[in-house]
């Protein structure tokens, strides 16, 4: 400052907003050397304080300064590096429809004054960074609607030039669909403030804009038009997301950023709702990271827990990880060094399955389903049977949608304690959430359940009910970790749970599904905690081996299923109708060469124990599934 010769006195003269970031390291510098949590929804706070949608949310800053401030407070409380103003709609253009367009400059300077009021009253906490946040105008840009690119561009700058007046450390451009909009929101930042700026498109599940615009092209082009971190945010929850971002690895080298809803909405009595939970949010942003992202943070239906959940997972991590590929060791968050966390039980002595997974010995598993009603007698039965003819372990499926049936933990438990042979409890995502499903387990472990195969679910109409409605919290790799946090003595919050539990930790995988894909999620699952993988029936041996090269080197126990056909209806069903299964139509041929039902049935036995003599050489054990057929059609496809 010219003719200022006393430091302190240079000091006082300086404005707040040059003083802040004087202070406090370049938010491009911090982003090379630590991953930073950006805040959550704005919206969703603002909606769950009763706030109406019809409302503008962006006039609350100046109407209800507290309740703003208060939501900043919170998102900081919890973790937040980032915090983002509440602008995402204070361009004039959408400050027009409700009266508002006049006062762009004041909205937008005093929404970066909350957030700087806000940030000052956290005390003890780290200083985070304050992000100007801009959203789309709400009307179509040239060559799609009328409104030209430099109009455009002249909107964004109104309200860039009060962002940057204001003291904002960042630009958040979100929630773009169109290239050239965004590219005109870029220059009009960049004419005014030479800060940092993160440009987010928004996607559908298959990784493409509303505009259908791969992400091939959309983020090359964003470089390329000056933004410094470019991302997604909004439309899609965090598994969607993810396989979003691996593609645009391959084609940037600039920062990533990741903001995902809290899944996808659910009207619930009136009341647009999002479900996923803030552990399970916190498992995608860890792969996030692993995956080269640097700022993590959430969307629509994110809060203060989610970020705070994401905040402990990230800053569980190294934070120097680039690619999954480099460090697949390295990247998991070590639930062993967490607060309260004890040593596991060893694998071994899980249980007698353990035992004999570990020892390397061929096991037989086979299925006895939950009858109707409640009456387990039958099953109790069947399980007795089962444990005579040498068979190690009873599977009991989950999820069974035709009528009113007992649990499978239910009678998981029953035939454990009743039928003189160990139980294998399949446990679906399906229709539960996070806190039920831990209580659940707690409650399983207590009755001596140890053997758990953890599954996502099916989504289809349900049954015989046809009002109710799938719920889906978490899936089957969220629930592989809810299961290694128990065996640490970990619930979903860290806190302690007292002993860990020892449950012998089981997940499906599908050799004839997309073979990418499926490495890929079991890749996830192993990474979670999974212990020994079950499989889709197998029928075609060739895919069967492709698949088995494909997940050695994950190293866990493959437990191959067999079907045997009843019919050569039920092979034509599964050969046409079952997704994600192949069965070589050599098997269907044969089948049909049976001359009566009695000659079929033999025929399916045949066929199901010349794949069991195959996979004696392939796998370390099978699991015969009997949904459609008597439980002792298994003696005759085990028999030696």
């Amino acid at each position: 400052m010219p003719g200022c010769v006393a430091g302190d006195a240079c000091h006082r003269l300086e404005t707040p907003a040059a003083r802040s970031r004087r202070a406090m390291k370049p938010f491009l510098e911090a982003l090379k050397q630590r991953v930073l949590v950006c805040d959550g929804a704005m919206g969703t706070m603002l909606y769950g304080r009763g706030v109406f949608i019809n409302r503008c949310f962006e006039s609350l800053t100046l109407s209800d300064p507290g309740l703003v401030r208060d939501v900043h407070e919170q998102y900081l409380r919890a973790g937040a590096d980032v915090i983002e103003t509440n602008t995402f709609g204070a361009n004039r253009m959408k400050l027009r429809a409700f009266g508002l367009g006049n006062r762009v400059a004041e909205i937008n300077r005093a929404a970066v004054a909350l957030a700087r009021e806000a940030r000052a009253a956290a005390a003890g906490g780290p200083r985070a960074y304050i992000a100007g946040a801009m959203g789309p105008l709400g009307v179509r840009v040239e060559p799609w609607g009328k409104t030209g690119v430099d109009e455009a561009e002249a909107l964004f700058r109104e309200q860039a030039e009060a962002l940057a007046s204001g003291g904002v450390d960042l630009f958040m451009l979100e929630t773009f669909r169109d290239l050239n909009e965004i590219g005109a929101a870029i220059a009009a930042v960049r004419s005014v403030s030479d800060l940092p700026i993160v440009a987010q498109m928004t996607t559908e599940e298959e990784g493409l804009t509303l505009d259908g615009i791969p992400p091939e092209q959309f983020a090359p082009a964003l470089v390329a038009r000056g933004a410094d971190i470019v991302g997604l945010n909004c439309s899609v929850g965090p598994a969607p997301m993810l396989e979003t971002l691996e593609r645009m690895t391959e084609v940037v080298g600039v920062p990533l950023a990741a903001q995902p809803n809290a899944g996808k909405p659910r009207d619930i009595e009136g009341r647009n709702l999002y479900l996923c939970s803030p552990d399970y949010m916190a498992s995608y942003a860890r792969r996030f990271v692993a995956l080269g992202v640097r700022l993590v943070g959430g969307c629509c239906g994110t809060t203060p827990e989610h970020i705070r959940q994401i905040h402990l997972a990230v800053k569980a991590m190294a934070p120097g990880l680039a690619h999954r590929e480099e460090a697949v060791a390295e990247v998991r968050v070590p639930v062993s060094s967490q607060p309260h966390a004890q040593p596991p039980v060893p694998r071994i002595e899980k249980s007698v399955l353990a035992r004999a997974l570990a020892e390397g010995r061929f096991v037989t598993l086979v299925e006895v389903s939950p009858p109707r009603g409640h009456d387990a007698a039958e099953a109790v039965a069947a399980a007795r049977a089962l444990a005579a003819r040498g068979v190690d372990v009873v599977t009991i499926p989950d999820g069974l949608r035709s009528g009113a049936r007992l649990s499978a933990l239910s009678l998981s438990v029953l035939v454990a304690q009743q039928g003189g042979i160990e139980t294998l409890l399949q446990y679906s995502c399906r229709d539960r959430n996070l806190l039920g499903i831990q209580s659940d387990l707690l409650g399983a472990h207590a009755l001596g359940l140890r053997n758990l195969l953890g599954i996502t679910g099916d989504i289809r109409s349900l049954g015989e009910i046809p009002d109710a409605t799938a719920v889906f919290d978490v899936d089957s790799i969220g629930l592989t970790n809810l299961i290694h946090r128990l065996n640490h003595g970990l619930d979903i919050g860290g806190q302690s749970i007292g002993a860990p539990t020892r449950f012998l930790t089981g997940v499906m995988a599908n050799p004839s599904r997309d073979v990418e894909l499926e490495v890929k999620r079991l890749g996830y699952k192993v990474e979670a905690g999974a212990e020994f993988v079950v499989t889709r029936p197998v029928f075609d041996m060739a895919a069967f081996e492709r698949f088995l090269r494909r997940v050695e080197a994950f190293r866990v126990p493959i437990v191959a299923g067999v079907w045997p056909f009843d019919t050569a209806l039920h092979a034509e069903f599964m050969a046409n109708e079952v997704p994600d299964v192949t069965v070589p139509e050599a098997l269907v041929v044969r089948m049909r060469k049976a001359a009566d039902a009695a000659a079929a049935a033999a025929e399916g036995v045949a066929i199901a124990r010349e794949l069991v003599a195959a996979l004696r050489t392939m796998s370390q054990g099978v699991h015969i599934f009997t949904l459609s057929g008597p439980v002792e059609r298994a003696f005759d496809v085990l028999a030696q």
